[in-house]
């Protein structure tokens, strides 16, 4: 599939995160390595204008569907212990600003977790918009942001010799957005 470069400025619009070709990814420290895992059920409206800095996006993110390609460990993060999956519960992003950063913009907002928002700030990158070959206008970005995940509520944890704990607080939070103009 080829695609045809609309521009890289930005389209006024509202956008349609698709599922099928963006990730929303999340990196942990657990001893020594990291764990990488994503979420694969989530949505997100994405509204544009001329001015970057007066766009908005909402995301929303079903807990259930962590994936660390682990089963045990994804019962485990669905549990009580971490999002308590089985009583519904989401991850919800709601944008607050737009500002011009250095090396693009960020994105305010504030992120629910259990019950529990904070206000977080995304480094973004506008990637451009593109006509795909099937005619369809696709907006590209990519945005990421670290969280302590004590900060929601997400404090479960194994203590380890020397005064060490298992899983690392800081969560490096990665999304990857391919959007379509509704």
């Amino acid at each position: 599939m080829t695609t045809e470069l609309v521009g890289s400025g930005l389209v006024a619009g509202t956008w349609t995160v698709d599922p099928s070709h963006s990730t929303v990814g999340f990196t942990v420290r657990h001893l020594m390595s990291k764990v990488r895992g994503t979420f694969t059920d989530f949505s997100g409206t994405i509204v544009t204008t001329d001015d970057a800095t007066a766009s908005s996006v909402e995301v929303a993110i079903t807990s259930a569907s962590i994936t660390t390609n682990n089963e045990q460990r994804d019962g485990h993060l669905r549990s009580t212990d971490f999002f308590d999956a089985e009583a519904g519960q989401q991850l919800v992003f709601v944008s607050t600003g737009v500002v011009e950063g250095p090396d693009g913009h960020v994105i305010t907002g504030d992120l629910t977790i259990n019950g529990r928002t904070r206000p977080v700030e995304l480094a973004a990158e506008f990637l451009g918009v593109a006509v795909d070959a099937y005619g369809v206008t696709r907006l590209g970005a990519e945005a990421s942001t670290t969280i302590s995940r004590k900060d929601y509520g997400v404090d479960f944890n194994v203590p380890l010799e020397g005064g060490k704990l298992l899983i690392g607080d800081k969560i490096d939070i990665n999304l990857e957005i391919e959007a379509v103009l509704a």
